[in-house]
Order: C-alpha cells, then sequence, then structure tokens
C-alpha cells in the first residue's frame, strides 16, 4: 500500500460551476446530487468517462490513468483540495473456486465523491441505487459529509468480505468432514484449492487494512469526521477478518497434514494386507508348483493325493495366520 501527498499538484481545470449533468454527456455515468454534495458512480470506466472527469475536476492525468488500470497496487495520494485512493476488495469467483480483486479508484473532495469500480461489487451497486431510489436512504447517507459517505462505502465493502470468509470457512468444514468421514477422494485437490483461495485473499486484504489504518490515525482537511471513530471502526473488521484467514490458514495446513497421514496410513494398511496375502500364497504356490511338474512324485498315483494337498495347505494357512495373530501383525 502506498501513501504519498502531493501539495502542489500541477495545474489543471477546475470544476465548472453549474456543469451539465454528466448522464446527459456520458450516459454510463451516474450521479445523486443531495444538497451540496454529489455523488458520481461510474461502472467499468473507459475513456470516455476519465475524460469527462478530466474536463469537470481538478484530478491529476495520472491518477485518471490508474482508474483504467487493473494491476494498481493499493494507494492513497493527497492533493491540496481532493484525495485519490485505490482499493482492492474480493470477489469470489464460483467457477474458479478462487477469490479474486476488484479495484476500486475513489476520488473524494469537500463537496463530491466519485467512485470507478468494475460493477462487481455487489454492496456498492445495490448502496448506489439505494441512494437512488430511495430519499431517506440518500438523505442519511449523503446529508453529513463527503467523508461519512466515503465510511459508509468502505464499511459496506468490507462487510461484503465477511460472507465470502464465510465460504471459505464452509469449504474448510466439508473437507474436514470427508477426510474423517472415511471418504478422501479428492481431499487433496480441494485442500490445494482452498490453501490458494486463502493466499488470494490474504493478497487482497493485507494492503487494505494498512490503508485504512492510515485514514485512522491521522487528520485529514477533507473529512469533517473523526476519523479514528468512523475509520477505526472499519479498520477493527479488517483485523478480525484477517485474524479468522489466519485461524483458517492454520486450520487448512493442519488438515494437510492430517489427510497426509490419514493417506499414508490407509496406504499402509491396504500394503500389510497385500503382504499378509502375498505371504501366505508364497508356500501355496510352491506346493502347487511341485506338485505340477510333469515328474514321479509321492503319492502322486494315489487317490487321497489331492485331498491330502489340500489338508497340507489348510495347514499352512492356518498356522501362519496363528503365527502373525501371534505377532499381532493382524
Amino acid at each position: 500500500m502506498k501513501i504519498r501527498k502531493i501539495t502542489r499538484p500541477p495545474v489543471r481545470r477546475r470544476r465548472r460551476a453549474g456543469a451539465a449533468d454528466p448522464a446527459a454527456i456520458e450516459p454510463s455515468i451516474k450521479s445523486i446530487v443531495w444538497e451540496k454534495l454529489t455523488w458520481i458512480n461510474i461502472e467499468q470506466p473507459t475513456e470516455a468517462e476519465t475524460r469527462y472527469l478530466a474536463e469537470n475536476y481538478p484530478f491529476h492525468p495520472l491518477d485518471l490513468d490508474d482508474c483504467l488500470s487493473r494491476i494498481q497496487l493499493p494507494k492513497i495520494d493527497e492533493y491540496e483540495d481532493y484525495f485519490f485512493m485505490v482499493f482492492h476488495f474480493p470477489v469470489f469467483n464460483p467457477d474458479a473456486r478462487v477469490t479474486t480483486s476488484s479495484q476500486v479508484s475513489i476520488f473524494i473532495g469537500e463537496d463530491y465523491l466519485i467512485t470507478l469500480h468494475q460493477g462487481n461489487l455487489k454492496p456498492l451497486v445495490s448502496f448506489f441505487k439505494a441512494c437512488q431510489s430511495n430519499e431517506k436512504a440518500r438523505q442519511e447517507a449523503m446529508g453529513r459529509s463527503s467523508g461519512y459517505l466515503l465510511y459508509l462505502v468502505l464499511d459496506r465493502l468490507v462487510n461484503y468480505c465477511f460472507p465470502i470468509l464465510n465460504k471459505i470457512g464452509d469449504n474448510i468444514e466439508e473437507v474436514e468432514d470427508r477426510i474423517f468421514g472415511n471418504r478422501p477422494k479428492g481431499t487433496v485437490a480441494d485442500v490445494a484449492i482452498i490453501r490458494r483461495d486463502i493466499i488470494a485473499f490474504r493478497r487482497i486484504i493485507k494492503p487494505q487494512t494498512e490503508a485504512v489504518e492510515t485514514l485512522e490515525q491521522k487528520e485529514w482537511p477533507v473529512f469533517k469526521e473523526d476519523p479514528e471513530i468512523y475509520f477505526g471502526d472499519i479498520a477493527d473488521h479488517l483485523r478480525k477478518i484477517r485474524d479468522t484467514r489466519e485461524d483458517y490458514k492454520e486450520v487448512v495446513e493442519g488438515l494437510s497434514d492430517t489427510n497426509t497421514n490419514l493417506t499414508s496410513f490407509r496406504t499402509n494398511e491396504v500394503m500389510r494386507v497385500l503382504t499378509i496375502i502375498a505371504t501366505i500364497m508364497l508356500p501355496l504356490t510352491l506346493i502347487a508348483s511341485i506338485y505340477g511338474m510333469n515328474i514321479k512324485l509321492p503319492l502322486a498315483d494315489s487317490s487321497l493325493s489331492f485331498p491330502l494337498t489340500v489338508f497340507i495347505m489348510v495347514c499352512i494357512i492356518v498356522g501362519m495366520l496363528a503365527f502373525f495373530r501371534s505377532r499381532r501383525w493382524i
């Protein structure tokens, strides 16, 4: 996570007073206005949307380029009259059975909040639609300040991590039941998938924790709310997520070791049974081979040769089983 303070940004166009409705210029740009606060939400931003922002807001061109990048690292850039933030939040991909990251770029000034994302973060999409359609929700969310609105947005995105984390926990419990329920088929692959999911989740969440802790610990001129109270609450949630993820990591590592040990034990059990069978069959095979030779043998012409041979074989089997039993090999 990177934090930069730019005290003298380059000269750029300032926001035009009485600018036209952004939706009339770019239909993909949705906006909500409540009193002096404006919330602009852009899903799947392109150069057309960033061009509109460049013409109407004092944003650095490099910040606008970062909004179009899918590999931008989380960061907070502080300018004289606005902040630019980049966050990544987890989104579970059911097809690949792994958690992937979705980028959210945020511009925040004294009287506006602008969010740019890919549209796959359900809490952010539903929150914006609720503010659009419900006047009470719009008043509660936008009736205080842009900093409070930022807190509500981040709070919903962070809380969205818990269902994904709970899904990982459910997968761990399912694999655990299969490991100890004598249904080991496919558990090695499932454990590997869960471990990959936890690593991906950690890669996404760790930088966000550092960024929110920075918001919690520092006074920001743009924010009118107490950052220690509001962003401290979000930081607590992220720390809880981190601790839960660490617990899951330890559980998965333990399950992996347990599954390996149980698999080795089952393999040894099978090999032990097969070894006993092969050992018992060895003298029987020797007797059958001897009497199968085309030479003159004792009792070869007797009518009792076959029953006697079978009797000897049975005695050998019983004797060997008794010997194995006395040694507690079976």
